[in-house]
């Protein structure tokens, strides 16, 4: 979980960190005006650690918390994750739908229901995710699980190689630029540079094999080839 908030305020005994973590969750927190990147940890990666929910800690300035939410949605590591805002009771009114949170919770907080609430957001983005999972050849992505088999043997992606393959999926026939694929599937803070996106494209060719139709483009970068049409179920939407 990660729980946005005002400085000294996010730690405090009646707030959603302390609420989150003695029901059990592990909590990481970043004040409104710090960098998100700061949620991110070096192993996080490699221990293919996700964030499971943002709650932004409003309060009484729900402005406040919208537009923190347009910098954390920035980061890619978070353009996916449900977002939750907690507010006072008189401040329901001002939360707009178009603001971009999922749902809201009322502060002080009832345990149980902040977290029925998380519980409902993950589920709900779970169900959307469900909607895009994909078949490319014998390849099975599936966006929800976090999880990709071949010819139905599972395959094990650390965090940032399934983000790579799902987003290259997403724009299969397109010709992607590393420094593109740099700052969608890394984010624009990242301090890598390119060699990043090749380190890990060797690395899905390694787990996938044959299997992997991706293209190296010189000087341009990498395309995973749209399908021929020869196979019926190639590139296909999956359904449960």
């Amino acid at each position: 979980m990660a729980v946005v908030g005002h400085g000294p305020l996010l730690e405090r005994e009646d707030g959603a960190a302390a609420t989150l973590r003695q029901l059990g969750a592990n909590v990481r927190t970043l004040d409104l005006w710090d960098d998100p990147v700061n949620l991110i940890e070096d192993d996080d990666d490699e221990n293919n650690v996700r964030p499971r929910a943002l709650v932004f800690e409003a309060l009484d300035r729900p402005d406040l918390a919208v537009a923190a939410l347009r910098t954390v949605r920035g980061e890619a590591t978070f353009d996916s994750v449900g977002a939750l805002i907690a507010v006072t009771v008189g401040q329901v009114a001002r939360i707009e739908p178009s603001s971009g949170f999922d749902d809201f919770v009322l502060h002080p907080y009832v345990p149980e229901e902040l977290y029925a609430r998380i519980r409902a957001l993950e589920w709900r983005r779970s169900e959307f995710a469900t909607e895009e999972r994909h078949k490319v050849g014998p390849i099975v992505i599936d966006k929800a699980g976090h999880e990709v088999s071949v010819q139905g043997r599972p395959v094990q992606l650390t965090a940032k190689e399934f983000a790579l393959l799902a987003y290259m999926c997403e724009r299969r026939g397109k010709v992607l630029s590393r420094d593109h694929l740099l700052a969608r599937v890394w984010g624009n803070r990242y301090d890598g540079g390119p060699r990043t996106v090749d380190i890990h494209v060797r690395r899905l060719r390694a787990k996938l094999g044959d299997a992997l139709p991706l293209e190296t483009l010189r000087g341009s970068g990498y395309k995973l080839r749209a399908p021929t049409g020869d196979d019926p179920d190639d590139d296909e939407d999956l359904e449960d």
